[in-house]
């Protein structure tokens, strides 16, 4: 019998809920305090007060259960219990937008156990959006456990067809992708830079095909891992290992995996890619046709979930 993640995931509800209380109270407010950290990235007082209930609570409610945190590191001297139990927390996932009033920013509340992302919530207040999922349980959107339906990711299966998401350009160009990510963009049929969490939750709920970030931290994606896993996509790194453990992402409904990963995977530790990898389709000479088909169909779901 499966192991049950229930309370686990109704606790990440109580823990969202007092988050979005705490962030919505600061948003847009004209004294909101901004400071920078060593990466020149923002930290407002919103994400360290975030972070710091959410530790308050999980000390209460998991004392033995490690705690990871964007603004206050790993927990020291905890043991995370037989299970190897570790919540990791993004307090604001998309600060730059919540300085700015942009109100495409979340919370990103995630539990791991012995090494796989078994729960997680994603909580966008600002939009009146929740998305969350636990292990064999489905993923789901909606404004509590009792008012939700269940999220498929799309069939699309031709890169000309798909919607592909992503949040900023200079980062490619780091990683010695700038010209492959290009190319994939080109291969798209639609691009847009939703960014931060909104690019893979719409991924999860079928509205975006693939999407991917060069440079990202585990906080930035442990909960968006299960939400899209348990949606039916694919979640890895950009050298193809499953979950949010490597320093990027790339996410696709699963059927576009590899066909994305021949354009933007990156393996620095086994020297440069193919060098066809990235490469336009050849022309074959055919007339192209003047009304395609698009599958835009979301998998239907599992009855049993």
């Amino acid at each position: 019998m499966a192991h049950s993640y229930n309370d686990d995931l109704r606790l990440a509800h109580v823990l969202a809920d007092n988050a979005d209380n705490l962030s919505m109270d600061r948003f847009l407010s004209i004294d909101l305090q901004v400071d920078t950290k060593p990466d020149m990235t923002y930290v407002t007082e919103s994400d360290q007060a975030v972070e710091a209930a959410i530790r308050r609570t999980l000390k209460s409610a998991r004392g033995r259960d490690i705690v990871l945190g964007e603004e206050q590191g790993e927990d020291e001297g905890a043991t995370g219990g037989p299970g190897g139990r570790r919540w990791i927390i993004d307090p604001i996932d998309g600060t730059s937008n919540f300085v700015r009033g942009v109100p495409v920013w979340a919370t990103l509340i995630a539990l791991e156990e012995e090494g796989e992302i078994v729960a997680g919530c994603v909580s966008a207040p600002a939009l009146g959006r929740r998305w969350w999922a636990s292990k064999g349980t489905g993923a789901y959107t909606g404004k509590s456990l009792m008012s939700s339906r269940e999220i498929r990711v799309s069939q699309v299966s031709e890169l000309g067809s798909a919607s592909l998401s992503y949040a900023s350009l200079g980062g490619w160009d780091a990683i010695g992708k700038a010209d492959a990510f290009a190319a994939l963009m080109r291969r798209c049929w639609r691009t847009r830079a939703y960014g931060d969490f909104w690019s893979y939750m719409l991924l999860a709920e079928g509205a975006v095909d693939i999407a991917a970030e060069p440079e990202l931290k585990v906080w930035d994606m442990a909960a968006l891992d299960i939400v899209v896993r348990e949606a039916g996509g694919r979640f890895t790194s950009l050298a193809g290992v499953p979950g949010p453990w490597g320093d990027n992402a790339l996410a696709t409904n699963t059927r576009l995996h590899d066909a994305a990963m021949a354009y933007v995977g990156h393996f620095p530790d086994q020297g440069p890619p193919d060098p066809a990898w990235g490469d336009e389709p050849e022309d074959d000479g055919a007339e192209p046709d003047n009304v395609r088909a698009f599958e835009f169909s979301r998998e239907p779901a599992d009855e049993t979930s």
